[in-house]
């Protein structure tokens, strides 16, 4: 979500309003008071009688409408207690709309595009013992898929298009057409979505309390207004938000560098919220839930909270050494300005389309060009499975696994331009000086 982009992206002569997604069609009252019910119930779950009252009265006020994706079939049977069974697909949306953002962000009347600058891909393993979330480019290019028209749903369908930047399909299609993007992109279904704002990420940033993120070399960016010295930070609210949106600050000042900063943060987020008992204190899962409800449009597969417990049951044990923060492979196309999925982009697509782990290169790691770097003070993590990743990086097993009679492979090793992290690696925003820049 990048303030420097100013620029409406192009459209087909059936691209949607700018305002579409506040405009989107109305759901009937009952469906209405079912997510408020769902809500409330959820927080009775992890709550008990004493802040259900106060629930009642407050979630009814932050439900926002859902969005329609067309292929939540695949959902029938999944039960509503406990654990999700099976595999999650969850993508996350990180538009950098202005509209209901107020001026902080720049004039809503000028700033008229509606881009995807975010677009996350969580995957949870059917069996739940790993997780992958892909992070896809903003200027990558892809092929769109003919997509249904947010304004005319029952008329024709928005044409296909080729070669385009991922960061333009919100604004052509809406949440549904990025859906289908990805989904033609990766091989795989994802029935649940969610679209976040930048005053969304701030408030979702205060729900969990802050996160903690370790900054080794000082980072500079007026753009955004993020200055921080070398050392570990407490963010949340907007200085959590401008963390996340700088790329001038950190890296090469690129949006690949942005990416590995995030990744700084969310892997600070995930061991946070397994170290300090966030699943078994009411009080912040509630606050937690009110800011999902209030500050992100989410998909119909969504709107169920005792599914949204499931998911997060599904999540909760997952070791952090197999929570696996991905940069989807790619690489600069002549002339610059844009960028294309590589060869090992295969890769990644067939560990998640098999459901398997994967493991990253360390020493392409270590040299990295982006904007993380080993925290000094840090112990590196053991392996998550050893046996494994031995396995996985024997030329034996390679060719093994190539042979159709062969054993499915246990852990699938990335290849050296595979950029990323897992959960349980504490590393640190490489900075940038303004003289850099």
């Amino acid at each position: 979500m990048d303030h420097d982009l100013r620029h409406t992206s192009r459209r087909a002569a059936k691209t949607p309003s700018i305002a579409r997604h506040g405009r989107l069609s109305s759901h009937s009252t009952w469906k209405t008071l079912a997510k408020v019910a769902a809500s409330l119930l959820a927080v009775v779950l992890v709550s008990g009688g004493a802040v259900a009252s106060y629930a009642a009265w407050d979630l009814a006020k932050t439900v926002q409408p859902t969005v329609t994706l067309g292929n939540e079939s695949v959902l029938e049977g999944v039960p509503d207690v406990g654990a999700i069974e099976g595999g999650v697909n969850l993508l996350i949306i990180g538009s950098d709309s202005r509209q209901g953002q107020g001026m902080a962000f720049g004039d809503p009347a000028e700033e008229t595009a509606v881009l995807n600058d975010v677009t996350m891909l969580m995957h949870i393993a059917e069996d739940h013992t790993h997780t992958s979330v892909i992070s896809f480019p903003r200027d990558m290019l892809v092929d769109v898929p003919a997509c249904t028209d947010p304004n005319d749903p029952t008329g024709e369908p928005l044409s296909e298009q080729y070669g385009v930047k991922i960061n333009t399909v919100l604004s052509y299609g809406g949440m549904p057409c990025v859906v289908k993007t990805v989904e033609q992109l990766t091989g795989v279904t994802i029935p649940f979505a969610g679209i976040v704002q930048f005053l969304g990420v701030a408030g979702m940033s205060e729900a969990v309390g802050g996160v903690d993120v370790c900054v080794a070399e000082k980072i500079e960016d007026e753009y955004t207004g993020t200055f921080l010295d070398p050392g570990t930070h407490t963010l949340s609210g907007m200085a959590a938000l401008q963390f996340l949106r700088t790329r001038h600050g950190v890296g090469d000042g690129s949006d690949l560098g942005r990416i590995s900063n995030q990744q700084v943060f969310l892997s600070a987020l995930a061991r946070k919220l397994q170290a300090d008992g966030t699943f078994t204190d009411p009080v912040r899962l509630y606050s937690i839930a009110k800011a999902a409800l209030a500050n992100m449009q989410l998909s119909d597969s969504l709107m169920d909270a005792t599914r949204m417990i499931s998911i997060a049951k599904a999540l909760k044990d997952i070791d952090l050494a197999k929570i696996a923060f991905i940069q989807y492979p790619t690489g600069y196309v002549d002339g610059g300005g844009a960028v294309a999925p590589t060869d090992s982009a295969q890769i990644v697509n067939q560990a998640l389309q098999q459901d398997i782990p994967v493991v990253f290169d360390t020493a392409a790691q270590a040299d990295s060009a982006f904007a993380s770097a080993v925290d000094p003070n840090a112990q590196a993590p053991a392996p998550a499975d050893p046996a494994a990743t031995d396995a996985a990086t024997d030329p034996a097993a390679t060719d093994a696994a190539a042979d159709p009679a062969a054993p499915a492979p246990t852990v699938e090793a990335l290849p050296s331009d595979v950029s990323g992290q897992t959960a349980a690696e504490t590393r640190c925003s490489a900075g940038r000086s303004l003289e850099d820049q």
